[in-house]
């Protein structure tokens, strides 16, 4: 797949890039990271980002991103600013959700049928499972291919699991386009603490970020910071549920359950698609 092919090229500069944030480096030395020329890495990074590599590394820049959060004191400001006319209204904002209720989740999914697929994504190989009711498991996978269906299996052990891909890719195209219009259901497994924290990122417009304090003063709760990068950190469904956007008060980017590398390339690259989608 070739999206899965050009994040993998470039995974190695993206880790370069994560690490040396602040000394900000230059093109031709994250090149001699791949062992390729300056010129060739260009090509190949704008090929997947859409933007040079010295503008994303600007986006992702300790001093923006802090300024970024600083200018949106809380979610509902920055919702408001985005505006659901704009270039950057994505689906992101009008995700239906349904929560599993104690008792379906103490039958582990009894008479509930999943089915999942693999897709390529512009962030590598992706394991995406739904039910009639919704999508269920977004994981993005590095070497072993089987771990997001072991995953979901201890959460729903008593369902019954049909590989689908057909089914599947068509919800799949629609979570990594960003200027998409259409709804997309989620069935979310957790407490009521977890779920008010995830919906609270769904507000996280595209390309924007925030901290963990600020979703914590959004759900109400401004004292549980630490308890909110608790509740991320068990989200199930990865960047439609957007916890890649929430990073450190400071500007800097924080791990990340389907590992920082990726973090850090989806903010860029969101950023990348809204600049472009503003420009068209």
């Amino acid at each position: 797949m070739k999206e899965i092919i050009n994040y993998q090229r470039i995974e190695t500069a993206l880790q370069y890039i994560a690490q040396n944030l602040n000394k900000q480096p230059k093109v031709e030395d994250i090149a001699a990271q791949l062992h390729i020329s300056k010129y060739h890495f260009q090509r190949m990074f704008k090929t997947w980002a859409g933007i040079p590599p010295k503008k994303f590394l600007q986006y992702l820049t300790l001093q923006n991103l802090k300024k970024e959060i600083d200018h949106a004191p809380n979610i509902s400001i920055l919702s408001e600013a985005v505006g659901l006319s704009t270039p950057s209204r994505v689906y992101d904002l009008f995700v239906n959700i349904e929560a599993v209720t104690p008792g379906e989740f103490k039958q582990k999914g009894q008479n509930l049928s999943i089915h999942y697929g693999y897709h390529s994504t512009p962030f590598g190989t992706c394991f995406l499972a739904m039910t009639e009711r919704g999508i269920c498991a977004l994981d993005f996978l590095d070497e072993n291919k089987n771990a997001g269906l072991i995953r979901l299996q201890k959460r729903f052990s008593a369902a019954h699991f049909e590989e689908d891909k057909d089914r599947t890719a068509t919800i799949a195209h629609q979570i990594f386009t960003p200027n998409s219009k259409q709804s997309i259901p989620l069935l979310l497994s957790g407490t009521p603490f977890q779920i008010k924290v995830w919906e609270a990122l769904l507000k996280i417009p595209f390309g924007s970020v925030q901290s963990y304090q600020q979703i914590a003063q959004a759900i109400g709760k401004p004292k549980a910071s630490r308890a909110v990068g608790s509740a991320i950190g068990q989200n199930h469904i990865g960047y439609l549920i957007p916890c890649h956007r929430v990073i450190r008060s400071v500007g800097a980017i924080s791990a990340y359950k389907w590992n920082k590398t990726r973090k850090t390339s989806m903010i860029g690259w969101e950023k990348a698609q809204l600049e472009d989608s503003v420009n068209l």
